[in-house]
């Protein structure tokens, strides 16, 4: 009957709340990801990440992440590593964090964002002058 006049899912929302801290930290969360779930703590990155999993979700939606604080509203995805990535896209069922295999060489490189489209983009330096300069108000017109 409670399931007919939808007191499961009053339920379930009491219980988002409750996990995330009271109604302005839901709100909060509700603002930054678009979306409230409710799931375990699997872990958590270098970077302040958060790994949650709920199986009660459909598959390939039910493993998600929530990003450091400090990013505010500039995420994306590839602000997570790779060991990371690989857990979220089920390409393992282990988490970095139980995975003692997982190589660590001193060659690898450390995780680092895709900058592209932000101002400390990558742009290399170029030796060639261009072809088109463009207008320079201050410099004025060159004939006096």
């Amino acid at each position: 009957m409670s399931k007919y006049l939808g007191l499961d899912r009053l339920g379930k929302l009491f219980q988002i709340v409750r996990q995330n801290g009271g109604i302005k930290n839901t709100y909060l969360k509700l603002y930054r990801n678009d979306d409230l779930k409710i799931g375990t703590l699997v872990g958590t990155d270098k970077y302040g990440n958060k790994y949650y999993e709920n199986p009660y979700y459909f598959y390939g939606r039910n493993r998600w992440v929530e990003f450091a604080d400090h990013v505010n509203m500039d995420y994306d995805g590839s602000q997570i590593p790779a060991e990371w990535f690989g857990w979220m896209h089920y390409k393992t069922d282990l988490p970095p964090i139980r995975d003692g295999n997982r190589p660590k060489h001193k060659w690898m490189a450390d995780h680092s964002e895709n900058l592209s489209g932000t101002p400390e983009q990558y742009m290399p330096y170029s030796t060639t002058r261009t072809k088109i300069e463009a207008w320079d108000p201050k410099k004025g017109s060159g004939s006096k």
